[in-house]
């Protein structure tokens, strides 16, 4: 995919895969400093002697949302930028599925397909895309998500032929 993007050009990327990001490493210091954001320190993701110890994971596991919250970090390390785009809004999630967990140490990719563009008003579009978090040596991803977000365009930027 290129850099950039116009508005008129997306549509014709539904359905395609639009981009993979480069490998994030989720390191014990990232887990603890989002358990301590969170106040979520519970041992599975905190205490790595009693996790190695305790569960069936080998040591500490991210958090989920933790890696949920890495979309982001991914969708702007890969996904085109929308030339005329003024703001983006995170919508929500349709479906989200946590699948492999995310072991300490472990190397997270975000893969994006562009699932649906649809204008809405004069100045913004609904872009949904189908996400996916590959683990690099897992053969499932960590997690699945249909993700939506909203981008504003100033509305003499919208294209004719939506």
């Amino acid at each position: 995919m290129p850099a950039t993007i116009h508005l008129k050009d997306i549509p014709a990327q539904v359905g395609k895969e639009i981009g993979v990001s480069r490998w994030f490493t989720v390191d014990q210091a990232m887990i603890d400093r989002f358990a301590d954001a969170t106040e979520d320190h519970q041992f599975i993701h905190t205490d790595p002697v009693r996790a190695a110890a305790e569960t069936p994971f080998g040591g500490t596991i991210a958090h989920g949302f933790l890696t949920l919250s890495l979309l982001s970090a991914m969708n702007y390390d890969c996904l085109p930028r929308i030339v005329e785009q003024t703001m983006g809004i995170n919508y929500g999630f349709e479906k989200i599925r946590f699948i492999t967990p995310v072991k300490s140490g472990a190397r997270v990719r975000g893969r994006f397909t562009l699932a649906e563009a649809r204008f809405r008003g004069a100045g913004m579009v609904t872009i949904r895309y189908d996400a996916s978090v590959e683990v690099e040596t897992e053969r499932k991803p960590a997690l699945t998500a249909d993700w939506i977000t909203i981008i504003q365009f100033d509305p003499k930027d919208r294209p004719e032929s939506v």
